[in-house]
């Protein structure tokens, strides 16, 4: 029978991608924990979606969140073996966050999450995935992490969900 725990991680350390220990506390893993939040946070919202379309984009985006988690936790020597998002991404949801938004009106004050469901947990996902951006901007800006086209993938992937709460919130 297989162990759930490893017992490695006891000391405050953990591995990344290549060579060494790294403390826990640490931002690079501040900012893998977060992505990993966004993404449990974006299955939440797929879980009770009462749109497929909206699930299957929910899912699409998550399998990206785990891609960039992976190039983060990498070494900076690693992260190329590991970089998978790239301006196609990013222009992918670019493309999505056109077609879903032709039909919805964009409200002229703020909204407070809350008015379904799939919408509340989409909105406590952006907000997550705006904070990993905000990790991420300061990982590039250290220059500990390279690729910047992750930093424009969680902006674009904010405004995407944006739109999902809007449109979940008109299905409900």
């Amino acid at each position: 029978m297989k162990n759930f725990y490893t017992r490695s991680g006891d000391d405050g350390y953990t591995g990344l991608l290549g060579e060494g220990r790294v403390p826990k506390h640490i931002i690079r893993l501040e900012a893998v924990g977060t992505l990993d939040e966004a993404t449990a946070f974006i299955g939440q919202a797929r879980a009770v979606s009462q749109s497929e379309l909206h699930s299957a984009l929910l899912l699409d985006v998550q399998r990206d969140l785990y891609n960039i988690m992976t190039e983060v936790a990498a070494t900076p020597e690693n992260a190329a073996t590991f970089r998978k998002t790239d301006q196609h991404r990013v222009a992918w949801l670019e493309g999505k966050i056109d077609s879903l938004s032709e039909d919805v009106e964009i409200p002229n004050e703020f909204i407070l999450p809350g008015d379904s469901p799939t919408g509340a947990a989409i909105s406590i996902a952006r907000t997550v995935v705006r904070r990993a951006e905000r990790h991420i901007a300061r990982l590039i800006h250290e220059d500990q992490v390279e690729s910047r086209i992750l930093l424009i993938y969680l902006n674009r992937l904010s405004s995407l969900l944006f739109i999902l709460e809007l449109r979940e919130n008109e299905i409900f």
